[in-house]
């Protein structure tokens, strides 16, 4: 496409010297159409030349605004800035702009292209100024609104990103229900660092509302709820994540426990990850359970449990825990090689990813809501050693 665009462009730019010596109707100008412009020429050498960047700078010269050459300048102002050449990019399209031989359609378009460059020259405030009026003018109004969207997550504007979402959402009819629910999240996230609970829990109803799988807002509601000391709506809270996607549950544990706890019901939650081990057998929620059994009946029964457990789903984390308990009871297998051992886990541990986008692939240790590579939301999950059948 690049190279496409570099054999169209002389002759794009030799259309607009030829328009330019039209007359008002059309009409052929005898005495001037017949020598074509030595600059056209030039430009052609400079191409065979490999001097691409006079020849574009000569082309540009010699195609003259009009409402027959508009789309040479787009295209010029777009090859510009894929370029990374924007200053460049910018002058072609607020040159553009400032025409007012231009149709309604082609202004607006101008405008969009304008839109584009400032925000590839990271000018943010200018880019928005300009996309919301071409969102005003309804023409390309989808994609300025997607590129709004963009800004918006950039300055983490959260009510601004989730008012243009939502009129995406109206003119699409669909597909942004999980941004949507991550833009409320961000919100109540904010309203609780505030400690303005209300709105927090109005915020993450809403996100629920709109999308009901959404675990972030469960997770928050957990802890919100958690925070407040009402434990039986924090566990309801929590609760509802194993349905969303079991592969969280390991994020909840640490709410789970501590709201039991406080309930003075350690025995429940015992028995509703053991219920939960024999659905989804992931590490953490294994040795979690390892230890209350531990804390109730002892280190051999944890022993006893963790291995039937890991006889049938072995996982990097409950061996290592189970080497840590064999440990404790002084086993035959002797301290030096169970120090070792257990060195072995913790290096395999340290090198594994803990979450992967499912969109991209990017992986590392911590639980990002926005993939830092594709900026996917909601896409990364737990890197189970094992996935659920």
């Amino acid at each position: 496409m690049f190279e496409l665009l570099w054999l169209l462009l002389p002759v794009a730019a030799f259309s607009g010297w030829w328009i330019g010596r039209r007359g008002p109707r059309g009409e052929r100008d005898d005495d001037s159409f017949g020598a074509v412009p030595e600059a056209y020429f030039q430009g052609l050498n400079y191409l065979l030349n490999e001097e691409r960047d006079k020849a574009l700078d000569l082309f540009t010269r010699m195609v003259e605004v009009d409402s027959d050459t508009v789309e040479t300048h787009l295209a010029l102002g777009s090859l510009f800035r894929r370029r990374g050449e924007v200053d460049r990019a910018i002058r072609i399209h607020q040159n553009l702009i400032a025409r007012p031989t231009l149709t309604r359609r082609q202004r607006t378009y101008a405008l969009l292209a304008l839109g584009e460059d400032y925000m590839k020259a990271g000018l943010f405030d200018r880019a928005e100024k300009l996309l919301t009026e071409v969102v005003s003018h309804k023409t390309h109004a989808e994609q300025a609104l997607r590129h709004l969207v963009t800004i918006y997550e950039r300055e983490k504007e959260w009510g601004k990103a989730m008012d243009a979402a939502l009129h995406l959402q109206r003119l699409e009819g669909g597909g942004y229900t999980v941004r949507i629910a991550q833009f409320h999240c961000e919100q109540a996230q904010e309203a609780m660092a505030a400690a303005d609970t209300n709105r927090a829990r109005s915020l993450l109803r809403q996100a629920l509302s709109h999308d009901p799988a959404c675990v972030r807002a469960s997770l928050l509601t957990g802890d919100l709820e958690r925070g407040l000391g009402r434990h039986r709506v924090a566990l309801k809270a929590y609760h509802q994540i194993a349905r969303q996607d079991r592969a969280f549950v390991p994020e909840a544990l640490d709410g789970l426990e501590a709201s039991y706890r406080a309930l003075g019901k350690p025995g429940q939650l015992e028995a509703y990850l053991r219920d939960l081990a024999g659905q989804y057998p992931a590490g953490p929620v294994v040795t979690r359970l390892a230890d209350l059994i531990r804390e109730r009946l002892g280190t051999e029964q944890a022993i006893d449990e963790l291995s039937r457990l890991l006889r049938h789903n072995p996982t990097l984390v409950g061996i290592r825990r189970l080497v840590d308990l064999t440990r404790s009871v002084g086993e035959p297998i002797g301290p030096a090689e169970l120090d070792i051992l257990l060195e072995l886990f913790d290096h395999l541990e340290m090198g594994k990813p803990h979450y992967r986008c499912q969109a991209c692939g990017f992986s590392g240790r911590a639980l990002f809501w926005q993939c830092p590579g594709c900026k996917s939301w909601a896409s990364m999950r737990p890197a189970a050693e094992k996935e659920p059948a």
